[in-house]
């Protein structure tokens, strides 16, 4: 089957460099193979390039036609690994879950929780007007529907 053909190339692909790491992969039914990797320092062209002659060049086009794209995570893509957020702490992020939304720095990440800082402007304890507070807030991964990088210009 192409797929499990599919999968076992692009895990020998991604077993050469270890900073690199799958974020989706599909085949549609026309047998149009989507492939999209993320990387620890960021991806190159040459990733891409490397990861897709790792496929193409050993599957048969005789055998059964295809199709193959593949991408970086692109700046704007939605944060979907553990992996994924410890490359961006210390950058501004957007975090959903059920109950709030958190918009602050990403100051930690493990394989569990991660860690989202802001400051707030809250009324003072005591007589009128407002006090300027550091907020912080562990997020676990179970709690996340949707997560991206801010981008600031």
């Amino acid at each position: 089957m192409l797929k499990n053909r599919v999968k076992e190339l692009l895990d020998v692909a991604l077993q050469e460099d270890r900073s690199i790491f799958l974020i989706d992969f599909t085949i549609t039914l026309d047998n149009k193979i989507n492939v999209v990797i993320d990387g620890d320092n960021g991806v190159t062209v040459k990733d891409c390039v490397r990861v897709s002659r790792a496929i193409e060049h050993n599957l048969d086009r005789e055998e059964e036609d295809f199709s193959l794209e593949v991408a970086s995570a692109g700046a704007a893509s939605p944060l979907v690994m553990p992996r994924q957020y410890k490359k961006n702490v210390g950058r501004k992020v957007e975090v959903e879950t059920e109950s709030a939304s958190y918009e602050g720095n990403l100051t930690f990440a493990n394989e569990e929780f991660i860690t989202v800082e802001w400051k707030a402007r809250e009324p003072k304890p005591v007589g009128k007007g407002k006090i300027t507070v550091q907020k912080k807030r562990e997020i676990p991964f179970s709690e996340i529907k949707k997560a991206k990088v801010v981008l600031k210009f």
